[in-house]
């Protein structure tokens, strides 16, 4: 699931935005990580992290 979330993060870069307040740069957002999608990715390597370690 870690991984599954780091290769959509990364699949956002030429997004262009469409909605949120990143929509107001329009084509200029292309070329950016989403911060939603970072921070989701974060947690979830947080998790496989946390997981790894109680196993």
């Amino acid at each position: 699931a870690a991984d599954a979330a780091a290769a959509g993060r990364d699949a956002t870069v030429p997004l262009v935005a469409r909605k949120g307040r990143a929509s107001y740069l329009g084509e200029r957002s292309a070329g950016h990580l989403d911060p939603g999608a970072a921070s989701t990715a974060l947690l979830f390597e947080t998790l496989a992290a946390a997981l790894a370690d109680a196993g």
